[in-house]
């Protein structure tokens, strides 16, 4: 199945897109680093850091000026809100109500979609991060187990900048003066290692640490830092700073 594009989306799409992609151009500046490597012609899972309330505007940015119009799975919680539920649905983004065994409905509608040629994103962390460097935490298995389940192409990004227009956790914003938002995608992650074995809670896990270290190492590069090896889950976060 070839790539859904632009051309692909309808006219709500093309609205939306009208609105928000000159104001993303207006009020940031972008670096975006071998933005090729997402330019496949089949569905795509993209999988990424998550830093900020805004950085879900900074990636559809990306993802539309590159031709492969994004589909979110995101928390169940967003599509209640009035009017941007509803836009969100209209606009094909997938719901995941967290820790529920309704999860697996989510993942059963992404696989369509991928099969039918869309780029999928996904922030494996499920949340913002809470590490205080906001480097990636441990990631949760579902871009995994669409990767395995689709033989889609699983292709890793890292972000950095979404942060000092948005806080963590916080509704400020400061678009004055112009931020530089930053993407560096990754190579597509060679998974035939895991492939044609029984998928256990363990190769995903295994799976999965190699894909969040892919993603410390491409945000790392944005930083001119050094990546952590070693990552915290939500709960150690949360038990730690409580």
């Amino acid at each position: 199945m070839r790539a859904i594009r632009r051309r692909d989306k309808s006219f709500l799409w093309w609205l939306v897109a009208f609105k928000l992609h000159p104001l993303m151009f207006l009020t940031t500046k972008h670096q975006w680093k071998n933005a090729n490597r997402i330019n496949v012609d089949s569905g795509i899972i993209a999988a990424g850091n998550h830093i900020s309330w805004f950085d879900p505007f900074v990636v559809s940015h990306f993802m539309w000026s590159n031709n492969r119009p994004p589909i979110y799975l995101g928390k169940e919680a967003i599509f209640k809100v009035k009017v941007i539920g509803s836009l969100l649905r209209a606009l094909d983004q997938i719901p995941v109500k967290r820790s529920s065994k309704d999860a697996a409905i989510a993942l059963r509608v992404a696989v369509d979609r991928v099969d039918a040629g869309e780029a999928v994103v996904i922030y494996p962390e499920g949340t913002i991060s809470r590490d205080p460097q906001l480097w990636p935490m441990k990631g949760k298995t579902g871009a995994v187990r669409l990767a395995l389940l689709t033989g889609a192409p699983l292709i890793p990004f890292a972000q950095w900048g979404a942060q000092q227009v948005m806080p963590p956790y916080k509704f400020r914003f400061y678009l004055l003066p112009r931020k530089t938002m930053q993407i560096n995608v990754g190579k597509p992650m060679d998974l035939t290692k895991y492939q044609n074995k029984q998928v256990t809670e363990e190769l995903l896990a295994t799976a999965t640490e190699e894909l969040m270290q892919e993603i410390a190492n491409l945000l790392a590069d944005l930083r001119g830092e050094v990546a952590p090896t070693v990552r915290k889950s939500l709960a150690q976060w949360k038990a730690q700073q409580s």
